[in-house]
C-alpha cells in the first residue's frame, strides 16, 4: 500500500558537482577522462557524472596503496595507535549520520530510517575492529625446557576491496574497517550504481588522521576496474560482496596469481515454518526478513516454506500484512519499501513478477504501487503455492518479492530448504528444541537463524556455503582474512639434530 506523507521526490543539498577518485590522498580524475553517469532511481534522472576507472587508474591507486604499505607508517604503528584513528573514523561517522542516511537514500533508493540505521551500524563496524585489534591475542606453545613456537601476525599488503550497491556505504565499512585495523592499505571499488556515499570516505579518513595512501578509491565499471584490480600482481588480497556469477569470474581472475580470497555472493534463503511456531513472531519476521531493505539483501528469506497445518492461514494473513507494507519516497520516514536501485534492476524484478504470476498464485501485489507510475516503485509482492521447480523458488530476485510453498514432513522442508545452489542463510521458526538443532544443523546454509530475524553479532562468523560463497568474514575470521599467520621457532635447551655426513 502507499501511506506516505511526502508526495514529491527529495533532492539533497549540496550535492557535489561529480565524484572524482581518491588516490595518495588526492582527489583525481580518470587518466583518460572518462565519466559514466549516475541516476536518482526514483526519477531516473542523471544527478551527476563520476569518473570511470580503468587499468592505469587502478595502476595509480595500487602503486600509492603499495608504497603507504612498505613505506609508510601504517603497517608499522602499534595496535593501539591505529585503533585510536579507527576510533576517531567512528566518531566522525555517528556525528554525520544523518547526512550519510540522507545521501545513501537519494543514491540507492533505501527508506530513510533505514539507511540511518545502516549510517550507524558503519560507525560500530570501526569501532567493533578497534578494539578487537588491540584485544587480539596470538597463540603461543611452550615444550618445557626444549621449544617455544609463537604465532606473530602481520598485514598482507594491499587489500583490493570491491563493494555492491546495497547499503553500501555500511557494507564499505565490513571490508575497511578489519583491513585497516590489521595494518594493510587499501583500494576500494565500490558499486557503480552507487558512488556517492563512497565519496565521503576521504573526507573521513582524512580528517581522523589516516595517512595518505592508506585509503584509496577507483570509481566505475566492474569489467574495467573492477576486473584490473582483481588481475593486478601487487593486489595479493581480494574481499568481494555481490552477484555468484561475478564471483565465478573473480575467482578465475584472481586464480593465476593464487590471490586470498573473501567472497560473500547471492543467496535465496529459507525460511522454514512449523506448526508449532509463534506465527505472529514468524509472520512479522519474515516480513521484514524480505522486504526490509527494498528486498535487496543477500540473506533476504526469500522462498518460505510453511508446514501444511497452518499454510492457508499462514498465506491469507501474510499476504494481507505485506498489501499493508508502505511503499513511498526514500526520504519519508513513514516509508518500509522505497524505489529499487536502478532501472536496470527494476526491469529483472519485474520480469520475475511477471514470470511468477505462470509459477505460482499471486496473493499480493504484482506490479507498481498504486501512485506510483514511474520511477522503479515495486509492491511488496508475494506467490504462494510455488513449485521447487520454479524460477521464482530457485533464483535470486534481490527485490520485494517472495514464494510460499507447503511441506507435510520434517523431511520434506528440509530437502525443500536444501534445493537450491545457494546456502547462505536459513531461518526456523519451531518451539520444538530438538527439532531446532537438529534442522539448522542439517540445512546447507552459512548461517542459521533461530525464532529470529537476521539480528547480526559482530563476533560471528559470516559467510556462506554453495553458490553462497567463499571463505568467511567477523571477528576474527577477518583478522585471520588479512593478516598472515607466522610460526616461530625457538629452541631453549640442547639442540636436537639428526646428525647426517658425520665422519
Amino acid at each position: 500500500m502507499t501511506d506516505s506523507t511526502l508526495t514529491a521526490p527529495h533532492t539533497p543539498t549540496d550535492l557535489p558537482d561529480g565524484i572524482r577518485h581518491y588516490i595518495d590522498g588526492t582527489l583525481v580524475d580518470s587518466v583518460d577522462g572518462a565519466t559514466f553517469d549516475v541516476l536518482d532511481p526514483v526519477t531516473g534522472r542523471v544527478y551527476l557524472q563520476a569518473a570511470a576507472g580503468a587499468k592505469a587508474d587502478i595502476d595509480a591507486a595500487v602503486a600509492a596503496a603499495r608504497r603507504a604499505f612498505t613505506d609508510g607508517p601504517w603497517p608499522r604503528m602499534l595496535p593501539r595507535e591505529r585503533s585510536r584513528v579507527l576510533h576517531r573514523i567512528a566518531d566522525l561517522v555517528e556525528s554525520r549520520d544523518a547526512r550519510l542516511a540522507e545521501l545513501e537514500s537519494f543514491d540507492s533508493g533505501l527508506p530513510i530510517t533505514q539507511a540511518l540505521g545502516q549510517a550507524r551500524r558503519a560507525a560500530e563496524n570501526f569501532r567493533f575492529f578497534a578494539d578487537l585489534i588491540v584485544a587480539q591475542a596470538d597463540d603461543t606453545y611452550k615444550v618445557p625446557g626444549r621449544q617455544i613456537n609463537y604465532v606473530n601476525r602481520k598485514p598482507i599488503g594491499v587489500a583490493g576491496l570491491i563493494t555492491p550497491w546495497n547499503t553500501p556505504f555500511m557494507l564499505e565499512s565490513w571490508k575497511l574497517a578489519p583491513a585497516l585495523a590489521t595494518g594493510n592499505t587499501v583500494v576500494l571499488k565500490p558499486a557503480e550504481f552507487t558512488p556517492l556515499s563512497a565519496s565521503l570516505w576521504a573526507g573521513i579518513f582524512d580528517e581522523a588522521g589516516l595517512p595518505a595512501g592508506v585509503f584509496n578509491l577507483v570509481n566505475g565499471l566492474g569489467e574495467a576496474a573492477g576486473d584490473a584490480l582483481v588481475k593486478h600482481p601487487d593486489v595479493p588480497l581480494i574481499s568481494f560482496t555481490g552477484e555468484s556469477s561475478t564471483g565465478q569470474l573473480i575467482f578465475a581472475n584472481a586464480a593465476p596469481h593464487l590471490k586470498g580470497l573473501s567472497m560473500e555472493l547471492g543467496g535465496k534463503s529459507p525460511a522454514v515454518v512449523f506448526a508449532d511456531a509463534d506465527l505472529d513472531a514468524a509472520i512479522d519476521a519474515t516480513i521484514f526478513g524480505v522486504f526490509s531493505l527494498n528486498g535487496e539483501r543477500c540473506t533476504a528469506g526469500s522462498r518460505i516454506l510453511v508446514e501444511r497445518s497452518v499454510y492457508d492461514e499462514f498465506v491469507e494473513r501474510y499476504a494481507a500484512q505485506a498489501q499493508r507494507v508502505k511503499v513511498g519516497y526514500p526520504h519519508d520516514p513513514a516509508t518500509e519499501v522505497g524505489a529499487l536501485v536502478h532501472p536496470e534492476h527494476f526491469d529483472k524484478v519485474m520480469g520475475y513478477i511477471e514470470l511468477g504470476k505462470s509459477e505460482g498464485r499471486l496473493v499480493a501485489g504484482g506490479g507498481r504501487p498504486a501512485g506510483f507510475e514511474s520511477g522503479t516503485f515495486v509492491a511488496p509482492t508475494v506467490f504462494a503455492d510455488v513449485a521447487p521447480t520454479a524460477r521464482i523458488f530457485q533464483e535470486e530476485i534481490f527485490g520485494p518479492v517472495v514464494s510460499i510453498t507447503p511441506f507435510d514432513t520434517d523431511a520434506e522442508a528440509l530437502a525443500l530448504a536444501n534445493d537450491t545452489r545457494y546456502g547462505l542463510a536459513a531461518y526456523v521458526w519451531t518451539n520444538d528444541l530438538k527439532r531446532a538443532h537438529n534442522f539448522s544443523q542439517a540445512v546447507e546454509a552459512g548461517m542459521v537463524w533461530l525464532n529470529s530475524n537476521n539480528v547480526r553479532d559482530l563476533r560471528t562468523p559470516f559467510g556462506g556455503v554453495k553458490a553462497s560463497g567463499l571463505g568467511h568474514e567477523g571477528g576474527y575470521r577477518s583478522i585471520d582474512f588479512y593478516t598472515h599467520q607466522q610460526a616461530v621457532h625457538i629452541t631453549l635447551g640442547a639442540v636436537h639434530n639428526p646428525t647426517f655426513g658425520k665422519s
